[in-house]
């Protein structure tokens, strides 16, 4: 193999850069040029695409976002839309992809190995949803800055004796608010994966009221419902009102920490190597410590699973 590419899409992750530095510095050591493809599925479909080599890539590890910029692109599902970004591919001497991102990423990525091209995944999203493997680069940075946040949010809280939900990002994965709410002492956490109780939280409140706690954080995933959802439902259950803070996409940004650096590392020098044993429709993740590859379908024929024994120490470390 003598060429081939890389792309980030969908949303940006910490770490990302991490990922595409290792692709281009493990493939430039096997004398293998490495192509960047901008914004994501969108510019692959325009031709939109540099060549990256050691000094492109230099300076990147420790920066936030992507290089090669992300972009949404709907119209990618058209096999149409699909063949024309493999066409410029051919053009370019492209011989093999690899794709940066979540869920959506690796499905236009399989649409790519359904035509014959070779692609090969790395999973980037701070929400920790894809399945087959236990982390994804960027969430052990998002993690970080919320427990950071929180811990903020809670000198507020106490000095001014006032309860906060804290609204963190996680639609269809509760990682965030799990990890987040472990980590910072919150009292509740709600996530998409588990049922919740109204009465139960309230009774958490009345709890730590009763024994003189003057203050209380509760954490919600997106999934769920919103903060000031949340904030309406308890002000009607107990006529106490509480604040709500939304944190957003600062949860994306920020310098990855060393944690991602090295995972990114592992998981875009193993997709090179991948490529060049000639594999494809594979998906980087890591297992029990080890960085190991699997058939990329995998990635969609299971849900994403909460760690249901963290979800349960939570609940009784917060008694």
């Amino acid at each position: 193999m003598k060429k081939i590419a890389v792309l980030t899409s969908g949303g940006d992750a910490p770490g990302m850069n991490a990922a595409i530095r290792a692709v281009v510095r493990k493939a430039a050591y096997h004398g293998i040029d490495v192509v960047g493809i901008k914004h994501g599925y969108d510019g692959l479909i325009k031709g939109s695409m540099e060549n990256l080599d050691l000094g492109s890539v230099g300076g990147i590890i420790q920066r936030g976002g992507t290089h090669l910029n992300s972009a949404r692109c709907p119209e990618f599902k058209e096999d149409a839309v699909q063949q024309r970004g493999i066409d410029n591919m051919r053009e370019a001497g492209i011989e093999g992809l690899v794709v940066i991102g979540g869920d959506g990423s690796y499905r236009g990525a399989l649409d790519l190995v359904k035509k014959g091209f070779p692609v090969v995944g790395v999973p980037g999203t701070i929400d920790n949803d894809v399945p087959g493997t236990e982390y994804t680069i960027g969430f052990d940075t998002a993690l970080n800055t919320v427990v950071e946040s929180i811990d903020k949010i809670r000198d507020t809280a106490t000095s001014h004796e006032n309860s906060f939900i804290v609204e963190v990002m996680g639609r269809d994965a509760g990682d965030i608010a799990l990890w987040a709410g472990l980590a910072a002492g919150a009292e509740t956490v709600l996530i998409p994966e588990e049922d919740y109780n109204l009465d139960d939280i309230v009774a958490r409140l009345d709890r730590g009221a009763a024994r003189g706690k003057k203050h209380s954080i509760i954490i919600v995933a997106e999934g769920v419902m919103s903060g000031n959802e949340l904030a309406k439902l308890l002000y009607e259950k107990t006529g106490k009102e509480t604040r709500v803070s939304v944190l957003g996409h600062i949860q994306r940004g920020g310098s990855p920490t060393a944690r991602d650096r090295v995972l990114a590392s592992q998981f875009g020098a193993h997709a090179v190597e991948l490529l060049m044993e000639g594999k494809s429709g594979r998906a980087v993740g890591i297992r029990n410590h080890q960085v190991i590859d699997y058939d990329m379908p995998e990635a969609f024929e299971k849900n994403h699973e909460a760690d249901v024994s963290l979800y349960t120490l939570m609940k009784e470390l917060s008694i």
